[in-house]
């Protein structure tokens, strides 16, 4: 949250003792599932997705459900650390196919 405000994004914050229902109501799966569920503009964000790749999925539009950095990757935003880990982010449709939209 505080990494996405730092980045000029309006973050409003949910916290809920279950997440399985929302993440099932987002099309959230096992293949894309993270450990937060945010929604933009009409697309699900998944994890600890960086900004730029956020600004850009909001600007190509692309036709599907959502963007996720599946995980807990090292190194993504809020996983700081000493390790940094090479991670896919997807996108993924609403058949639950992915594509790989940029690799860190």
């Amino acid at each position: 949250m505080v990494y996405l405000q730092g980045q000029g994004f309006k973050v409003t914050a949910h916290d809920v003792d279950d997440m399985a229902p929302v993440k099932t109501r987002h099309g959230v799966t096992a293949k894309v599932e993270s450990c937060h569920t945010a929604t933009v503009d009409g697309y699900v964000v998944e994890g600890h997705v960086p900004a730029d790749l956020i600004q850009r999925l909001l600007k190509e539009r692309p036709d599907v459900v959502g963007i996720s950095a599946p995980g807990m990757p090292a190194g993504s935003p809020g996983m700081d650390g000493p390790r940094k880990d090479r991670y896919e982010v997807v996108l993924w449709d609403k058949e639950g196919k992915t594509t790989v939209y940029a690799v860190r």
